[in-house]
């Protein structure tokens, strides 16, 4: 609930004060964060209008405090964050269905979930380092990650950690990394697609082979030699 008083105290060189309440009651110390409206400074006598709370140390303080004049700030909803993550999660219920019906192999599924997951931890160390002051993670690091797959845990990281969410050039770039990689989904489902997504896991399959088999002999010269 809000309530009104008058400022009867203000330090403006300190950025705090004091609050009468137009009820009866003591006085309620105000800090200058506690104003929506940081453009304009709080004077002796204004009107204004606050929440009440306590701080800390129990003591009453105002906090959503706005000066008379000024507009309510609105409540911002959070319905296109909201619809961010549920696509997200149907991105990844196509991918999962598409498995099940054989139409890209479960590789993909699993290399969705891993790099989401991973890009996702990253998000919150990255979060947890700003907050420190510590070494960052380079915006381009989470747009690889991004592209590589990692886009379904950077939209949950961005919407439930509340970071990376307002930069509009990092999330311009974010978005075209989402298309990319989008893009290159829909083309495992062209006949192209399938035979180059094939001759690669091909590849990779021969090229863990090698090294199993390179392992295997290198192991068994060893034990000759020994």
């Amino acid at each position: 609930m809000r309530t009104k008083g008058k400022i009867t105290s203000w330090n403006d060189e300190k950025g705090f004060g004091f609050i009468t309440p137009n009820a009866a009651g003591k006085q309620v110390f105000v800090h200058i964060k506690a104003f929506s409206n940081r453009n304009r400074r709080p004077e002796i006598n204004q009107l204004v209008t606050y929440v009440l709370s306590t701080d800390k140390q129990g003591r009453p303080c105002a906090v959503k405090a706005t000066l008379a004049g000024d507009r309510l700030p609105k409540k911002t909803k959070r319905k296109n964050g909201s619809l961010s993550v549920i696509g997200a999660a149907f991105f990844l219920f196509i991918v999962g269905v598409s498995v099940l019906t054989a139409k890209i192999p479960p590789l993909i599924l699993a290399l969705y979930m891993v790099v989401s997951l991973l890009t996702f931890i990253i998000y919150a160390v990255d979060k947890s380092a700003a907050k420190k002051g510590a070494w960052r993670t380079q915006e381009s690091t989470l747009h690889l990650l991004s592209i590589a797959g990692g886009w379904p845990g950077a939209l949950v990281a961005q919407q439930k950690l509340r970071h990376k969410s307002k930069k509009q050039s990092f999330r311009l770039v974010f978005w075209v990394t989402v298309l990319l990689n989008f893009g290159a989904f829909v083309c495992l489902f062209t006949p192209t697609g399938a035979a180059t997504l094939e001759s690669l896991i091909d590849s990779l399959a021969r090229g863990l082979t090698s090294v199993f088999i390179t392992d295997r002999a290198t192991l068994a010269l060893f034990h000759m030699f020994v």
